[in-house]
């Protein structure tokens, strides 16, 4: 089982920052929010991560990998705690640039030479999860009990006419498409895809058959997705925990305060502010 994680755009929604940090760096309270992803990643048993990303993003490749005169300091220090917070992660990581913003569809292309003949789990860095267990993991235990592709969701959210929502086949697992952002009062179902997938082998056979049929513009997933879908090969997973959307400003301020809630000295001071409103 390998990981790929999608962070190839602009991140136009946090500029000026992004105009020169990726956004996938931007940090709640210490962290940066790939990492988050990263960790999800190997506590699934994920070893092998393929990070899609463009020229812009170096720094990405610098993060994840060893910084030895920071490392050097440390040993003479004897700062054990700061050597482990910048240790490499526990996984081997291969980065595949998209030379052009063409779409997710276009961007996953680019990943398949590493994939081989084994399933994949992709993310998006905008997508945190917090759970007693990992989102991953979820996935990949649906993946062994049915053996389909699977697609995580959130069911009933608010503004339910805000996102993709499923259309269930009549034994209320498997999927048969998606309708984006249909009119209130008709939705096809509670169950609203978050972005987040386990896609096996054959996904890659047809986005790139997508692919050869495409005639301009931003390529996405949906043609090979939908493909499967046909095929009865697509299960949903509801997802068991907290989804945090990072992805605009105010979704990575929410996200940023519950991550600080775990700490209760940053939790102490969001109290303190938090009575002054």
């Amino acid at each position: 089982m390998k990981g790929i994680i999608v962070a190839a755009g602009y991140g136009t929604r946090f500029l000026p920052v992004t105009k020169t940090i990726p956004k996938e760096m931007l940090p709640l309270i210490n962290k940066p929010s790939i990492s988050f992803i990263i960790e999800e990643f190997i506590n699934s048993g994920i070893k092998d991560i393929i990070v899609i990303s463009s020229r812009r993003k170096k720094v990405l490749e610098d993060f994840f990998d060893r910084e030895v005169e920071l490392e050097s300091v440390f040993r003479k220090e004897g700062a054990d705690a700061k050597l482990q917070s910048i240790a490499p992660g526990d996984a081997r990581f291969s980065f595949i640039r998209q030379m052009e913003m063409m779409g997710t569809g276009h961007a996953l292309l680019q990943a398949a030479p590493l994939i081989g003949d084994e399933p994949v789990v992709v993310a998006y860095p905008d997508d945190i999860h917090m759970g007693e267990k990992p989102l991953t993991s979820q996935l990949i235990d649906s993946y062994k009990k049915t053996g389909c592709s699977v697609m995580a969701t959130i069911h009933n959210p608010p503004h339910l006419e805000r996102y993709g929502v499923l259309e269930l086949a009549d034994d209320c697992l498997h999927v048969k498409g998606m309708i984006e952002k249909p009119p209130v009062g008709t939705e096809p179902s509670k169950e609203v895809s978050i972005g987040r997938y386990l896609y096996t082998p054959e996904f890659f056979k047809y986005l790139e058959e997508g692919w050869e049929k495409h005639t301009g513009g931003e390529y996405y997933h949906l043609y090979a997705l939908q493909k499967l879908m046909d095929q009865g090969k697509v299960v949903y997973k509801e997802t068991e925990g907290e989804r945090l959307d990072t992805g605009e400003p105010s979704g990575f301020l929410r996200a940023t305060l519950r991550y600080a809630m775990e700490d209760p000295e940053l939790k102490a001071i969001i109290k303190e502010e938090a009575a002054k409103l």
